[in-house]
């Protein structure tokens, strides 16, 4: 059977380890598996006046999320907390009340930083957005990295943690599967 995953990468900078690693999860998942970047960098800073008529930006984030069977999030921590840029997409596609993408939609959490502490922070808040907006979250294992160590030069994975990647990959998508 055949899934698509929408992917969203809560960086913006161009050579992002988070992009990187995004690209780099979608070569450990199974043949039927598809990874699609949801682009989030065209969307207009969220503004309740314009929900009922929003842009085009916005109406094809919420399709790709409407039509993806779950959602990975790939982001960095900006100030021990989500980048702005993921919180207006996150506002864009739950608005207007009633009308969120978001419900049910399994979802799965990584992100890699050069700190040692990965992105705990950021993912512990994107934790409580996501259980506010209804997506059933896998919580084990969790993925808190440093790209030094998971990344190598080619913006592959690095031989030290394609084991632990490849188990973190199973279990999101075997709980894609159970919540689908």
């Amino acid at each position: 059977m055949s899934k698509t995953i929408a992917v969203v990468v809560g960086s913006l900078r161009k050579d992002s380890f988070n992009a990187r690693l995004a690209d780099a999860l979608a070569t450990l998942a199974p043949d039927g598996v598809r990874f699609n970047r949801v682009r989030i960098d065209d969307l207009p800073l969220y503004n309740q006046d314009d929900e009922h008529s929003p842009p085009a930006p916005v109406k094809r984030l919420k399709q790709e999320i409407r039509e993806a069977d779950g959602l990975l999030f790939v982001t960095p921590e900006y100030n021990r907390s989500i980048p702005g840029v993921l919180k207006n997409a996150l506002d864009h596609a739950s608005r207007p009340y009633g009308e969120s993408v978001f419900p049910d939609k399994p979802a799965g959490i990584l992100g890699v930083s050069i700190g040692t502490i990965g992105t705990a922070c950021a993912q512990q808040h994107l934790r409580t957005i996501l259980a506010y907006l209804d997506m059933p979250t896998l919580g084990q294992p969790e993925a808190f990295l440093k790209a030094d160590d998971v990344l190598d030069d080619a913006g592959g994975i690095a031989d030290g943690s394609r084991k632990f990647l490849q188990e973190w990959m199973d279990a999101y998508l075997a709980w894609v599967d159970q919540h689908a």
